[in-house]
């Protein structure tokens, strides 16, 4: 049994997706949909960059899930590998959205829509500076809430939960440098992320409320392959539910490595992660071993899935 799995934020490089673009006009007519939606050249950006603009998170939440979308599309449509055999699907952060739109829960322009408002919510929820995220390296997640109990004046929340030893937290600016103090006093490394906002985080507060009406407005219908909710870690199926749950992910953990947990205790021994990069399938290694992995980002992928 397997899960289709859909990347999120950081797994974007320029020139993602473009031998598909190249090679499928339906792919082309993907992205020029996108520009016509968006009001400006996300093609462009995607294939040609600069890289600060595809760095946007406005820009960047589009970015991936295009991509996402058009390389589903093109196993959907070229091969015989039928992707609704999937147990379950997941996507990390913004890949829930690329998880829906891709079990037909959502339409593609809406898609579009919901990840333009919400990168830009999500940007906009604190002045640029004041907050921030930091992955904390060969620490479990009971060592770090641990740390904040103790030193409960630290304005710094759990903001993913990745996998046995890579915990990523946000907090305002001055807080995460009194973490970076207390880390380094306990020897555990960290890493400061090329973000500057805290998201999935309480600090997300404001976009959350600017985001609520959108996403309660768009028309979802249920999912046809159960999807993997990050708030709960457990499946979900529900239109209703699905929309009460995207509007908690903005301010609550992504809980990937319980979600991995959890599909693999259903009988899922095969991964599969549709978009760019593979961060997820080596945080999936990191969780298990013992399961298969594909990641599917060109031509040459698509014609190793389907051989094996």
């Amino acid at each position: 049994m397997f899960s289709v799995l859909f990347p999120g934020q950081g797994s974007q490089i320029i020139g993602m997706g473009k031998e598909f673009y190249e090679n499928f006009d339906y792919v082309k007519n993907y992205f020029s949909q996108a520009d016509e939606i968006l009001k400006k050249k996300l093609s462009h950006i995607i294939l040609e960059g600069p890289r600060d603009e595809l760095n946007q998170t406005e820009n960047t939440q589009p970015a991936i899930f295009l991509v996402s979308f058009a390389i589903f599309k093109v196993l959907e449509k070229e091969t015989e590998f039928n992707l609704f055999d999937a147990k379950f699907y997941a996507g990390h952060s913004l890949g829930e959205y690329s998880a829906l739109c891709c079990a037909d829960s959502i339409n593609f322009e809406q898609t579009i829509e919901l990840l333009k408002s919400r990168g830009k919510a999500m940007q906009n929820a604190m002045p640029n500076g004041e907050g921030g995220m930091m992955a904390i390296l060969g620490a479990d997640i009971e060592t770090i809430n641990e740390i904040f109990k103790e030193n409960n004046q630290l304005q710094c929340y759990v903001a993913n939960d990745n996998s046995a030893g890579q915990i990523v937290v946000s907090g305002k600016t001055s807080s995460l440098h009194k973490l970076e103090n207390l880390l380094t006093e306990k020897k555990i490394k960290f890493v400061k992320l090329p973000v500057s906002a805290p998201f999935h985080s309480p600090l997300m507060r404001n976009a959350t409320l600017e985001m609520q009406n959108k996403i309660n407005d768009a028309i979802f219908s249920n999912p046809k392959v159960n999807i993997i909710s990050n708030v709960t870690a457990n499946p979900e199926n529900k239109s209703e539910n699905i929309k009460q749950l995207l509007i908690q992910q903005i301010e609550k953990p992504v809980r990937w490595r319980e979600s991995v947990i959890n599909m693999i205790n259903h009988g899922i021994n095969r991964f599969i992660e549709i978009g760019p990069g593979k961060v997820l399938s080596g945080l999936v290694k990191r969780i298990d071993r013992n399961v298969k992995l594909n990641q599917v980002n060109n031509l040459i992928d698509i014609k190793n899935l389907t051989n094996d």
